[in-house]
C-alpha cells in the first residue's frame, strides 16, 4: 500500500511533463513493449463545445460505483463502495425507481457485470466477487446472494469479467497487482469454496480495468503502473493481453503480451468486432485505441488511435452502434479550473487520426462507470462524488 501510495502521489504531481518509459517486465516475465506515440502525463484538456442531451439525475445511496443493466432493459443494479447493491426498476423515459437494496455483510462492492443472458450478477468485493441471482433480486426473494468467490490472498477487488459460457470469472485485485481467476461454473454447480480459485495472473501495479474479447479468447487488462516502472516522472501504465484458455489451466503464464499504455490507464473496452481495444489513460487525459491483432503480433505498432478528452477520464462506453464512445471525465483529483463531464468521441475520426472530440455533456461529480440500456437509447453513469446515477438520452448526439 505504501509503495502504491508513493507511486500515485508522484504521478499526480506531474503537470505537463512527458511520459516515456523504459521497458518493464510483464507479469509472465515477457518484457513490456514500449509503444511509440503515447501522450505524456498532463492535466491539459482538449477544448470542445458543450453539448445538450436529455438527462436526469437519480439519487443513489452511498458512493455509486458499478452499474449493470439487465438484457431486457427493465432493471439496473448499482453498487456503492460498501456492502449494498441497489436494485432499480427502469421506468418510461429517463427514470429509475429504487425497489430494494441487497446487503452483503462484510463486502466492499465495486465493479459489476452480468453473465451472458443476465442470469447472474457479479460484483467485485474484497478478494473476489459476490454472485447474485438476478431474478431473485428483482423479485425480492430470499437468498438472492448465492455466494462469494474469494482468492486465498490479495485485496482491492475492483473490476470483474465473466466469459460468455459462464465458465470463468476474472477479478482485478488492485492492491495485489494481479488478476484472480475463478471457476464460476464449479461454484454454481457445487457451492462456493476454496476449489473455485484457479490461480492468479500477474499484472502491473494497480491492475484495474478488465474486458473480454467478443470471441472469449482474450482478456485485456490495464495497470496504472507498468511492472517495475516505479514512482518516477517517466512512469507509464500498461495494457496486457491474456490468453483465456491458458488462464484456465496456467494463470501464472497466461499473459501473451504487454505494452505501455499512457499515464495511469484505468479502463478498457473492445469494439463490437473485437478489432480495437479502447483505453482511458487517466493521467494523460486521452482515449487510446489499440489494434488487438497488432497487440499480439507487432505490439510496438498496436497504437492506432488517440483522442484528447477532459480531465482524468475513467469509464467509457460505445454508443450509436459503435460509432461513438462516451468517456467519463471524472476530474477526481479536482484539477484547477477543470470540471467533470462526459466526452463524446467520434470513433471513425479517431481511427483516421483526425480531431475526434465532438463535445462535452454535463455530468455529476466524479462520473465513474457506465452501462448502455439495451436498445442503445439511454446511458447510465454512476456519479461517485454526488451520490447519483445520471441518465443520458443518446438520441441526437452529434
Amino acid at each position: 500500500m505504501k509503495r502504491l501510495a508513493a507511486g500515485f502521489a508522484a504521478l499526480a504531481a506531474l503537470a505537463v511533463s512527458g511520459c516515456s518509459a523504459a521497458p518493464a517486465p510483464a507479469g509472465s516475465g515477457a518484457p513490456a513493449v514500449i509503444t511509440p506515440g503515447l501522450p505524456g502525463c498532463t492535466t491539459a484538456t482538449t477544448p470542445a463545445p458543450r453539448l445538450r442531451a436529455a438527462r436526469a439525475m437519480v439519487r443513489a445511496g452511498g458512493f455509486p460505483f458499478g452499474v449493470a443493466v439487465t438484457p431486457d432493459g427493465r432493471w439496473a443494479f448499482v453498487s456503492g463502495s460498501g456492502p449494498t447493491v441497489q436494485v432499480f426498476r427502469a421506468g418510461p423515459g429517463l427514470a429509475l425507481h429504487l425497489v430494494r437494496a441487497l446487503t452483503v455483510p462484510g463486502a466492499q462492492l465495486l465493479g459489476e457485470t452480468l453473465t451472458s443472458g443476465g442470469r447472474y450478477l457479479l460484483a467485485a468485493s474484497n478478494r473476489g466477487a459476490v454472485v447474485i441471482d438476478v431474478a431473485a433480486a428483482e423479485q425480492g426473494r430470499p437468498h438472492a446472494v448465492l455466494g462469494t468467490l474469494a482468492a486465498p490472498r490479495g485485496t482491492g477487488a475492483i473490476e470483474v469479467a465473466v466469459t460468455r459460457n459462464t465458465e470463468l470469472a476474472f477479478v482485478s485485485l488492485e492492491y495485489s497487482d494481479d488478476i484472480a481467476v475463478f471457476s464460476l461454473r464449479r461454484a454454481l454447480a457445487s457451492g462456493f469454496g476454496p476449489a473455485d480459485y484457479l490461480g492468479a495472473i500477474p499484472a502491473g501495479e494497480a491492475v484495474v480495468g478488465l474486458a473480454l474479447s467478443p470471441d472469449g479468447r482474450w482478456l485485456y487488462a490495464t495497470s496504472e503502473l507498468a511492472r517495475g516502472a516505479g514512482p518516477s516522472r517517466n512512469a507509464q501504465g500498461s495494457l496486457s493481453v491474456i490468453s483465456v484458455p491458458r488462464a484456465a489451466t496456467d494463470p501464472a503464464r497466461a499473459v501473451a503480451a504487454t505494452v505501455t499504455a499512457g499515464c495511469q490507464p484505468v479502463r478498457v473496452i473492445t469494439s463490437a468486432d473485437g478489432a480495437v481495444a479502447w483505453v482511458t489513460a487517466r493521467g494523460s487525459n486521452t482515449l487510446l485505441g489499440f489494434s488487438t491483432a497488432l497487440l499480439r503480433s507487432h505490439p510496438a505498432r498496436a497504437l492506432i488511435a488517440r483522442a484528447g478528452v477532459g480531465e482524468a477520464p475513467v469509464g467509457l462506453a460505445l454508443v450509436d452502434q459503435g460509432r461513438q464512445i462516451v468517456v467519463a471525465d471524472s476530474n477526481r483529483f479536482n484539477a484547477p479550473g477543470a470540471t467533470a463531464s462526459l466526452a463524446v468521441v467520434r470513433v471513425r475520426a479517431a481511427l483516421a487520426g483526425r480531431p475526434a472530440l465532438a463535445g462535452l455533456l454535463p455530468a455529476g461529480r466524479f462520473p465513474r462507470e457506465m452501462a448502455v440500456v439495451p436498445g442503445g437509447h439511454t446511458l447510465l453513469v454512476t456519479c461517485f462524488g454526488s451520490g447519483q446515477v445520471e441518465l443520458v438520452g443518446l438520441a441526437g448526439l452529434p
